[in-house]
């Protein structure tokens, strides 16, 4: 079975072609052990593991099956929407393809040689989609961090887009504790389902092309370079407290993404970056070159 090694905007992933291969079973132990740091993958290790599928919905191209680093199947991961698109486009000479996943159908473009834009859909807003444990108003929800009477952080907005977020507005992401406070968040118990955990800092919000500076600590994966469904819902959250029109430039530790929240029929447009590493072999439990 072929095994390609991609990244999206630094976002790594791991890439099981089961197309051929129905009896293919992707399972904890092996999620874990091939995304692991100095395994199959190299030093990095993956972020997610995907195994691409023949797709279920007969107007799809390719169904596309997420496992986290600590070996659970998720819904959605906005990066891998573009590098998965990517090698089938490759693959067929197509420009457009039509992505399966748990959460639905994604419709992707090609916009250059090796920038992709998708269709994310509508971010879904209602406290039980996210979900929350208890109802609450989404645009801002009840969650800070540090003492009760001078937090802090606080005042978070909640998205999905298909996987739950969290998104804390600061003044200077890079000055803030993300591998400390991510954690703490990732689990809070107003989240069912754990979150994903998003810290924004605004930039040039009224002068040109907005852009927002983002780090992300993803449920399962930790600090990532990147992450697509997180820029989306950076966005998301940003415009719902008029903190920022309706698009921007994501700007994250591998890269930049383009977002827009679609005014005409509410659907997030995300485009980026894709960027094959290497190929390799799986048989038996075992890679090779």
């Amino acid at each position: 079975m072929k095994f390609y090694i991609m990244n999206g905007a630094g976002n790594r992933f791991g890439v099981f072609d089961a197309r051929d291969d129905a009896d293919f079973v992707m399972h904890e132990t092996l999620a874990v052990s091939t995304s692991a740091k100095n395994g199959p993958m190299g030093a990095l290790g993956a972020d997610q593991i995907i195994v691409m599928r023949k797709p279920k919905n007969p107007d799809a191209d390719i169904f596309m099956e997420i496992w986290n680093a600590q070996g659970f199947e998720v819904d959605a991961c906005g990066n891998a929407s573009r590098c998965i698109p990517w090698l089938i486009m490759v693959e067929q000479g197509q420009d457009k393809i039509v992505l399966e996943t748990n959460a639905g159908l994604l419709y992707t473009e090609r916009k250059g040689e090796t920038q992709i834009s998708v269709d994310m859909g509508k971010p879904r807003l209602e406290w039980d989609e996210i979900p929350l444990d208890e109802y609450m108003d989404t645009h801002i929800v009840d969650v800070k961090v540090g003492p009760i009477d001078d937090p802090v952080l606080c005042n978070p907005g909640a998205v999905s887009m298909g996987n739950p977020h969290c998104v804390f507005f600061v003044d200077d992401v890079d000055a803030t504790a993300v591998d400390k406070i991510g954690p703490m968040i990732e689990f809070h118990p107003l989240f069912p389902q754990q979150v994903n955990v998003g810290f924004a800092e605004i930039r040039n919000a009224a002068n040109g092309e907005a852009e927002i500076r983002l780090r992300v600590w993803e449920r399962g994966a930790g600090l990532t370079q990147a992450c697509g469904t997180g820029a989306c819902a950076a966005l998301v959250a940003a415009h719902r407290q008029k903190r920022i029109g309706r698009s921007a430039n994501v700007i994250m530790d591998g890269g930049v993404l383009h977002i827009e929240w679609r005014e005409s029929d509410d659907h997030v447009i995300k485009t980026g970056p894709v960027a094959f590493e290497s190929e390799l072999v799986y048989n038996n439990g075992r890679f090779s070159a």
